[in-house]
């Protein structure tokens, strides 16, 4: 299972927050990096694998299209949620993300990428389905992959649901990636043994309950 490092972007740092209040997201200063400016960040994490949210493109009120391609020669990997309303949006050498948030396209007219199922309270936003029904449903548009991104959970150290993630991981066969409460190595063990191909962390690791060696080795095995 990949291990992935989540970077939010917001005013130019990346910032740590919780449960989608992006008004009160704040530079992530606290952490392992003594530097929240994204370069920098992403030289001491050293992760083998990221994924980038540009927050200010997502609600509209800036860009980090620059920043972002200058951290995609980094690691062996990145995926990238800059808010792709349309497929013209998608950006080049990059996993491009497509986040049911944000698609005004329909999804069926998107080729490749990444869909990010975002969920808050339970509920697939804007259309307030059912996550896994909703899942179910994705197999026929042609992305590459599916996040299952629990917003509601996003910086909180919920923990991981087992019944909910088998229940998700049932839904599709595109390889699958969990994102949002991840706390400790049991939620990665719940997660590996689900049969999920990848995770995405950041507050486990800069607070301890998870090691930085498992995001710079990108494996959890």
């Amino acid at each position: 299972m990949d291990v992935i490092l989540a970077m939010d972007l917001m005013d130019g740092y990346v910032v740590h927050g919780k449960s989608g209040n992006r008004e009160e997201y704040k530079p992530l200063n606290w952490g392992l990096s003594p530097s929240a400016e994204p370069i920098s960040y992403m030289s001491v994490m050293k992760p083998r694998y990221a994924y980038v949210a540009d927050l200010d493109r997502i609600e509209m009120t800036g860009d980090h299209t620059e920043t972002i391609l200058r951290l995609a020669s980094i690691p062996e990997k990145i995926w990238v949620d800059r808010g792709c309303s349309i497929p013209e949006e998608y950006l080049p050498g990059v996993n491009n993300i497509v986040g049911t948030e944000t698609a005004d396209a329909p999804l069926d007219e998107f080729t490749g990428g990444y869909l990010s199922v975002d969920v808050k309270d339970g509920k697939v936003i804007p259309s307030g389905d059912d996550p896994v029904d909703f899942i179910r449903n994705t197999d026929r548009f042609s992305f590459d992959g599916i996040i299952l991104l629990n917003i509601s959970s996003v910086g909180t150290g919920a923990g991981i649901d087992e019944g909910f993630a088998k229940a998700i991981r049932s839904a599709t066969k595109k390889p699958l990636i969990y994102g949002g409460g991840v706390r400790t190595e049991e939620d990665l063990v719940i997660l590996r043994d689900a049969g999920f191909d990848g995770v995405i962390i950041s507050t486990a690791v800069h607070k301890g309950t998870i090691p930085i060696r498992i995001i710079q080795e990108g494996t959890y095995c």
